[in-house]
């Protein structure tokens, strides 16, 4: 650990602008092995946060800390060697479709250094297993459902044995069953693997599962950074608002089902 910078990832008075400001003053921390969840309505930022982390953006003003380094202004080179620790998972899942997807997480294995092709059947076959889908190995991404896509992304993610995973809305556009699995996947790797993470969503019930803190973004602005079990209380209008639509969208939802 870096004395100067404590927290595995950290934004100080970070500022973006594109059109307009995205990103306003922007202060939060995460700790090592913590989930961090960012939230908030669409464009309000969260996505292009992933990006100032995995360094595809610059702040025009302000720091950005990535495994106890500032990587404000780092090289290409020197972000290499950060995402060598952190890693990405795309909403779209970023698979190659003429590799099956076994051959997708090999392709991950092999860039790592200490590869061992020895035993890359085994590993494949484990990884796949730790996602649930070890039957799948031969199968082509065209072929399966989005959230398998996502769950073999992750899989793929894990190859590189990362300190960090960043997962940009995982649940999105996928039925209410293989959304739970998924959080409960995510969860299960922060628990085993002891993995630090960031998870950007708009789903309340997989930020209730997986995070341990909470950024609610409005306007390119931070309105709440805390746990996740005081963000219920925050008498922040914007928050209120966002927490009933989501009471509403549920209750509206248990009355369809029970039609």
């Amino acid at each position: 650990m870096n004395d100067a910078h404590p927290h595995y990832i950290e934004f100080r008075h970070v500022y973006k602008t594109f059109d307009r400001p995205i990103l306003v003053d922007c202060s939060f921390h995460l700790d090592p092995g913590q989930t961090l969840a960012i939230i908030g309505r669409s464009g309000v930022g969260k996505s292009v946060s992933l990006q100032h982390i995995m360094g595809f953006m610059q702040p025009d003003r302000g720091q950005v800390i990535v495994a106890h380094q500032d990587i404000t202004g780092f090289s290409e080179a020197e972000l290499r060697e950060i995402r060598r620790k952190v890693t990405m998972v795309f909403q779209s899942g970023a698979l190659f479709d003429s590799l099956t997807v076994g051959e997708n997480i090999l392709f991950s294995l092999e860039l790592r250094q200490d590869y061992d092709r020895q035993n890359r059947a085994d590993v494949v076959h484990g990884l796949l297993e730790m996602v649930d889908l070890a039957d799948y190995e031969d199968v082509y991404p065209a072929d399966l459902s989005t959230g398998y896509r996502r769950a073999v992304a992750i899989a793929r993610a894990l190859a590189a044995q990362p300190e960090c995973v960043l997962y940009d809305e995982p649940t999105t556009m996928v039925d209410p069953i293989m959304s739970d699995h998924l959080g409960n996947l995510m969860l299960r790797l922060k628990q085993q693997l002891g993995l630090t993470s960031v998870v950007v969503t708009h789903e309340l019930d997989l930020m209730r599962k997986v995070a341990d803190k909470v950024v609610f973004l409005h306007q390119g602005h931070i309105i709440y950074f805390g746990p996740v079990g005081e963000l219920e209380d925050s008498d922040e209008p914007h928050i209120r608002e966002f927490l009933d639509m989501d009471r509403l969208n549920f209750s509206g939802t248990s009355l369809a089902e029970d039609d």
